[in-house]
């Protein structure tokens, strides 16, 4: 029976041009089952899930290293220098940009610099401890300096003669100095919230999230803009005065939003999931009533570190902002008569880039703004049902692969275990060779190159 379930004239005026050459994942499980599975059979008695899950380990292991890479992502690189890894990005096998005539220019990694997490210190602790000036019966306290970065969501405030559980309500600035509101948890009322005496002390600010206790972010920045509509308790959405520099996952930095009971402990913090040209909507619901006119921060949590901002905004065309200290930066620069040798990995100057893996960003030196960029990349065949596709010259490889899964796995034929490992092996060079594409009239092209004479 042919495989063939279509006419030229519905394979032509189609889409899905090239599949002859590849096999569902689906077909090999069924065409495993067939020939593997059954009375006088390698392989007895076996459930199909246990085949799928075989069958899905055997596909990943050979999209690593055997299957051709065909994924590949083009974009322009914005401004930021950073841009997110594709969505079923596993490994990249070539990062470069493109130029007018559509020729690749090669990047190649950097190993001299990084983006660390950055918290926020204050005198070489990770804490805030500002000196807070304290008046009996308020719940007004007013700092020794400028912190109107400090989150009205998620912070805690504690001192000696503060009432437990104090969270902070809002947070104004004038004149460099900032002053906090106090609210507890409940947010019913302030009487039970206010300082127990008049005195300047030390005041403890922290915070609950996944960075661990007490920790806050350095670099945050603020976004402030006016609300234009009245706003009600219950509601996710506000319209805006502008919404220019906001983006979504920044925290709203407004006392109608503050912690509810659910998510007092920060990870639940109010944050902004969509953005229009007005309005913005919320991760959760007022709790108070907010009025048009009101200022509403919006407080960027990126994780930028001093390395990343300094190397991004690191000319990378000259070597004149490190002339002090005497060194070849990635992209090469010879400093005359300062240095000997050369690092090859730095002889070129199309750019340097590094993946952040805790973030899945790629970070990009600066010369690379604004140029065309594609990544290629592999994945593990897994991503989308339609991806889960075997090349019929790795078939008989996925077949003996699964098989000795399956035997090393199971408590019979284990006496087949060593054949079946050595015939999945030779099955996956096959298969590789395959794979390679390698011909005869194009090697033999290549190596006419051999006979040139090179003159010194």
């Amino acid at each position: 029976m042919g495989l063939l379930d279509q006419t030229l004239t519905e394979y032509y005026d189609g889409d899905a041009f090239g599949n002859y050459q590849f096999t569902s994942l689906e077909d090999i499980i069924t065409n495993f089952t067939i020939a593997y599975v059954g009375e006088n059979k390698i392989i007895p008695k076996i459930k199909r899930t246990d085949i799928a899950f075989h069958a899905q380990r055997a596909m990943q292991e050979l999209s690593f290293d055997t299957f051709k890479s065909i994924k590949s992502q083009e974009f322009d690189v914005p401004p930021s220098l950073v841009f997110p890894l594709p969505q079923d990005y596993v490994n990249y096998t070539k990062i470069c940009w493109t130029d007018t005539a559509g020729i690749e220019h090669p990047l190649y990694p950097t190993r001299h610099t990084s983006n660390p997490r950055a918290y926020y210190q204050q005198s070489g602790d990770y804490k805030i401890n500002p000196i807070g000036k304290l008046t009996l019966g308020s719940n007004i306290v007013e700092l020794d300096g400028d912190y109107s970065d400090v989150l009205v969501h998620g912070m805690r405030v504690t001192s000696p003669n503060l009432k437990p559980t104090n969270w902070i309500h809002e947070v104004t600035t004038t004149n460099g100095i900032t002053s906090i509101r106090l609210r507890n948890v409940d947010g019913d009322n302030d009487t039970d919230k206010q300082a127990l005496a008049t005195t300047n002390e030390e005041l403890s600010i922290f915070r609950f999230n996944y960075l661990g206790h007490g920790l806050r972010l350095a670099n945050t920045k603020r976004t402030d803009t006016t609300l234009t509509a009245n706003g009600a308790i219950g509601d996710t959405q506000l319209n805006l005065a502008s919404t220019s520099g906001l983006k979504v996952g920044m925290f709203v930095n407004h006392p109608s939003f503050v912690n509810n009971n659910d998510i007092d402990d920060g990870r639940g913090a109010i944050k902004i999931i969509g953005v229009g040209n007005t309005t913005v909507e919320l991760s959760h619901p007022a709790k108070y009533v907010f009025a048009d006119g009101d200022t509403v921060g919006f407080i960027s949590n990126d994780q930028v570190s001093k390395t990343w901002n300094n190397f991004k905004t690191h000319d990378a065309t000259t070597n004149s902002t490190v002339d002090e200290y005497d060194y070849d930066d990635d992209i090469y620069e010879l400093n005359v008569g300062g240095r000997y040798g050369l690092e090859p990995a730095h002889a070129q100057v199309n750019g340097t880039y590094y993946i952040d893996g805790l973030t899945g960003l790629i970070h990009f030196s600066s010369n690379v703004s604004g140029k065309t960029v594609i990544i290629k990349y592999i994945s593990d065949g897994l991503g989308k049902n339609s991806e889960m596709i075997v090349h019929k010259f790795a078939e008989e490889a996925m077949y003996k692969s699964i098989a000795f899964a399956v035997l090393s796995t199971s408590s019979y034929g284990q006496n087949l275990v060593p054949r079946f490992k050595k015939e999945k092996f030779a099955a996956i060079r096959t298969a590789k060779l395959r794979l390679s594409n390698l011909k005869l009239d194009e090697l033999a092209q290549s190596f006419r190159g051999k006979s040139k004479i090179i003159k010194h």
